[in-house]
C-alpha cells in the first residue's frame, strides 16, 4: 500500500507537525494559544499583545492535580494596565477555548510585540522559500480559493518555523 500524498493530509497534522516543539519549548502544551490569541481574546487586545508562554508551577509530592499556570504575555508599553484590568476576561477566555481550568493568572512583560509590522500594518511577506514549500504543499487541492489561502497560510507557517528554529 502507497504511503498518502501529503496534501491529502489536513493543514492542521501539518501545522502542529511544524510548530508544536517549538511552543513546547515554551511551556505549550498545544498551539492553540498562539494560533487563536485573536480569536480568543479580541482584534483590539490581540493588536497589542502576544503570548510568550505558560509557565507551570512545579508539583509536590502526592499532588494529583496540577495547579493552573501563569500565562506569560508580552504587552506594548502604556497598554499594560488596561490588560491587567481585564485580565481575568482573558484567563477565562482562554480557560473556555481550551476546555479546562489551565491558566490561573497572568504575568505581563512589557516591550515591543515579536511579530514586526511596516507602517501599513501588514504583517513581512514570507521568504520565497515559504511560499515555494508553501505552494508544493497544496498542489494537489483543486479548488483555487481554498489552494491559495491555504497556500498563504502554510507559507507564513513554514517561515515562522524557520525563523524560530534558526
Amino acid at each position: 500500500m502507497s504511503k498518502p500524498a501529503p496534501w491529502s493530509r489536513p493543514l492542521a497534522d501539518l501545522i502542529g507537525t511544524a510548530i508544536d516543539p517549538v511552543l513546547a519549548r515554551q511551556g505549550f502544551g498545544a498551539a492553540d494559544i498562539v494560533l487563536y490569541w485573536e480569536e480568543i481574546v479580541g482584534a483590539r487586545l490581540a493588536a497589542m499583545s502576544e503570548p510568550l508562554g505558560l509557565r507551570w508551577p512545579p508539583r509536590r509530592s502526592g499532588q494529583r492535580d496540577a495547579l493552573p499556570a501563569t500565562l506569560v504575555v508580552r504587552v506594548e508599553s502604556g497598554f499594560a494596565l488596561e490588560l491587567q484590568h481585564v485580565s481575568g476576561l482573558v484567563i477565562e477566555r482562554v480557560n473556555t477555548h481550551l476546555g479546562f481550568s489551565c491558566v490561573g493568572r497572568i504575568a505581563l512583560k512589557q516591550g515591543p510585540l515579536e511579530r514586526r509590522q511596516d507602517e501599513r500594518g501588514a504583517r513581512p511577506a514570507p521568504s520565497p522559500r515559504a511560499i515555494a514549500a508553501a505552494q508544493e504543499a497544496v498542489a494537489g487541492i483543486d479548488e483555487e480559493g481554498l489552494r491559495q489561502a491555504l497556500g498563504r497560510l502554510g507559507a507564513r507557517i513554514f517561515d515562522a518555523a524557520r525563523k524560530s528554529v534558526a
